[in-house]
């Protein structure tokens, strides 16, 4: 039995004039005629402003720009009990930096998200692919309509490949004709017809094929090109009808106006496929190499129609083996050849429609109808089994009694001399993603922790490696740290976030007390000291936070200027106020809402408050931290952090996925810091349960370490390790092992001094 009974449809659509519009309509209405009773509907995104007379399947509009309106869909699909939103994406459908308003929706869904991408960018820019990560992230699957979007899903974004599936893109189940009636019907008997159908604009290079028209014409003379399409609406939005007459004034320079025919209109599908029907020769001769999808090329195609086409994503893979031709980009001769040879042999071209139809069989919406529907069924059933059928009595956490030896091989491997890789394919060091600070804060502290812990310490030069990274981050003219650098050591923005900021503070403060160097000592005081008058206009909780981790190492030091307990004050009143106004009793935390390294919050305050003495903020501190420890723990004992899928959620009880490492070294630290605050000997336990999530105590029984190297798989999915081990994961390990391995080597459960006793009395 199908668990299927609603599925709902987010994209562009018709009477809407796109090709993402007729891709959303011709879906729905496949899987809506596909004799499984299922009810569809379409969440529809309106543009600039613009409403369309939509028929009845649309049930539910979003200007893409009206935040408001994403939230307002968002309750509509979840009231609506829909079992699986099927999801069309391609930037410049939805509104804010890179499309990054859809988060406000997919955030807030309670079911399942099938997501086609009709657009992979090989090279994003820094906020693409930020936008691109949350998508794939809230998304159970993800569909793309080429082998190459595949290639790209995995090495670029780093995607395992089981989350990725690879579904033509639909084309009308339509008899194979010869063209000659037609080309009667329409006007064009006897001529020689080649076509390009679709939105006009001026990537789709239609002045090379006008100026390959003479060359054809000196073979073909009976030859016609026909040019059907309106020009792309956002095109004569913001110039008018421009490009459509600079082509008619060179189809004049060139006097072959009676060879070359502009119908500017949209037309509904029974006309296109008439059209299509008519031509001996189809052309896409467009500029871009990385179109990944192209719904005309796939309904010409589909017809059984020779095409001529450059080689862009798509068309490389469809027209192989002699399904098509391609030539160059851009190359008006190559252009002219083909399609002159192609008109002149009917053999060959009747030959390559044959190949071009039989091959497409597969293709046909009915066909791809089903795919999607096996897709939605899996996704469904997936998310059924989650579920936990019933309560299991818990359990205490595996006690670790000899914590693995330090090792720092993967880490080494993920340096260069600039300093840490974000990222990794496996193992193997990512180039592809440069630097952020982020990273190299996080490695700046550990080389600390290891100091302070009596452990081997990293290379002098390593250690110095980080500082220098750090160093070259801070931006004087901003008095902010950059964030991302790429490769070619080009820093990406001027200034990062206030989370980054707030985070290398926390390096430098430590940094300044705890580095073995004398030098580099007094280098991360004078810096923090520059750095640290920011943070007082930053509005992130978590920004917060991470500077009063700093604060608390740098104001231990002897001379400490005033304003930093000034500013300890300020911050930490910040976030007690925070708890004291959202707190409830069945909702013990700072927001609205969990997201990433949430221990640190309760941490900042337990740490703050034990240096202060400040009871209040220990107790607000133990308080939270007690509360995201029970969330925490699952029926069974084990460690289960918040999810990225609960990220956005207000008030809502977390997602198991997907577990970041992030979150398991956050749990241990801020545990660490609430056992020597009170001296509960259930933190220690509860700092073990979350140290044994690295070593495989997890939903999924899976170690997600390598003790022989350090290496850290980059997170827990629902069916499996991310078998990626960035530099994130390998710092966020190796910090927990050096606090588990010092707390193994502290003799008795309890400190010398129970802190907040000591403070009461």
């Amino acid at each position: 039995m199908s668990p299927l009974s609603q599925v709902a449809f987010i994209g562009n659509s018709l009477p809407r004039r796109c090709g993402i519009a007729t891709f959303t309509t011709d879906l729905q209405e496949a899987i809506a005629s596909s004799g499984t009773g299922l009810e569809t509907a379409i969440v529809a995104m309106n543009d600039h402003g613009h409403g369309y007379d939509y028929p009845h399947s649309v049930q539910c509009q979003i200007g893409d720009e009206r935040l408001e309106d994403y939230v307002r869909a968002a309750d509509f699909l979840n009231q609506g009990g829909f079992d699986v939103v099927s999801l069309q994406h391609e930037f410049g459908i939805f509104g804010g930096e890179a499309g990054g308003h859809v988060m406000a929706l997919l955030s807030r869904l309670t079911m399942p998200v099938v997501t086609t991408l009709h657009t992979v960018l090989a090279e994003p820019t820094p906020m693409q692919r930020i936008v691109m990560e949350r998508i794939v992230d809230a998304s159970a699957r993800v569909i793309v309509m080429a082998e190459k979007g595949r290639d790209l899903l995995r090495t670029v974004y780093r995607l395992p490949a089981d989350k990725i599936e690879v579904i033509a893109h639909g084309i009308p189940d339509f008899a194979f004709v010869e063209p000659d009636e037609a080309k009667e019907r329409l006007g064009f008997g006897g001529r020689s017809v080649i076509l390009t159908f679709g939105l006009l604009s001026p990537n789709k290079g239609i002045e090379v094929m006008i100026d390959a028209m003479p060359s054809i014409l000196r073979r073909r003379p009976d030859a016609v090109y026909v040019i059907l399409g309106a020009t792309h609406p956002n095109l004569v939005r913001d110039h008018g009808e421009t490009y459509r007459e600079s082509l008619m004034a060179r189809v004049r320079e060139l006097g072959i106006e009676d060879h070359v025919v502009f119908l500017d209109q949209f037309v509904d599908q029974a006309t296109l496929l008439g059209f299509i029907s008519m031509c001996d020769v189809y052309v896409t001769p467009y500029l871009n190499e990385s179109q990944m999808t192209s719904g005309t090329l796939a309904y010409s195609f589909g017809l059984g129609k020779a095409v001529v086409s450059t080689p862009y994503w798509h068309a490389r893979e469809l027209l192989a083996d002699g399904r098509g031709v391609l030539v160059p980009f851009g190359d008006t001769v190559a252009t002219g050849n083909e399609i002159a040879g192609l008109l002149t042999d009917g053999g060959r071209r009747q030959a390559m429609r044959l190949r071009a139809y039989a091959s497409s069989r597969s293709m046909t919406w009915e066909r791809t109808a089903k795919r999607y529907l096996a897709t939605f069924e899996t996704v469904c059933r997936s998310r059924m089994l989650n579920v936990i059928a019933g309560p299991i009595q818990p359990r205490p956490a595996p006690r670790i009694v000899a914590p693995a030896e330090m090792q720092t091989e993967h880490l080494l491997s993920m340096c260069d001399d600039t300093g840490l890789f974000q990222h990794a394919i496996h193992s193997v060091p990512d180039r592809a993603h440069g630097y952020c600070i982020d990273d190299n804060a996080r490695a700046l502290l550990l080389a600390c922790a290891l100091n302070d812990a009596g452990e081997l310490p990293l290379t002098e030069t390593l250690t110095g490696r980080f500082a220098a990274f750090v160093q070259h981050a801070w931006n004087p003219n901003r008095r902010r740290f950059r964030n991302f650098m790429s490769f070619d050591r080009r820093w990406l923005e001027d200034a990062g976030s206030e989370d980054s900021h707030g985070r290398t503070l926390w390096a430098l403060g430590v940094c300044a007390r705890d580095d073995a160097s004398a030098s580099r000592r007094r280098w991360a005081t004078a810096l923090f000291a520059e750095a640290l008058p920011a943070i007082e206009h930053f509005s992130s909780p978590r920004a917060w936070a991470f500077a009063l981790l700093g604060l608390d190492a740098y104001c231990s030091l002897a001379g400490a200027p005033a304003i930093a307990n000034s500013l300890r004050t300020l911050l930490a009143g910040r976030l007690h106020g925070l708890i004291s106004t959202v707190e409830t009793p069945d909702w013990v935390w700072f927001e609205e809402g969990l997201s990433y390294d949430n221990a640190r919050l309760p941490q900042a305050l337990i740490a703050t408050g034990v240096s202060m003495k400040v009871p209040a903020y220990i107790e607000a501190g133990l308080r939270s931290l007690r509360w995201l420890a029970t969330l925490q723990t699952t029926p069974a004992g084990l460690f289960r952090p918040v999810g990225t899928d609960s990220f956005g959620e207000r008030r809502g009880a977390p997602k198991a996925f997907d577990q970041q490492p992030l979150e398991a070294t956050a749990t241990i630290s801020a545990c660490l810091a609430a056992w020597r605050a009170d001296g509960d000997t259930q933190w220690r336990t509860e700092a073990d349960r979350a140290f044994a999530w690295f070593l495989g105590h997890n939903d999924l029984s899976s170690p997600l370490v390598d003790l022989d190297t350090g290496a850290c798989r980059d997170g827990l999915h629902r069916d499996r390790p991310n078998e990626n081990r960035g530099g994130e994961s390998a710092v966020s390990y190796l910090l927990s092992l050096t606090e588990i391995r010092q707390l193994a080597r502290i003799s008795g459960d309890r400190p010398k001094l129970a802190q907040l006793q000591a403070l009461r009395a």
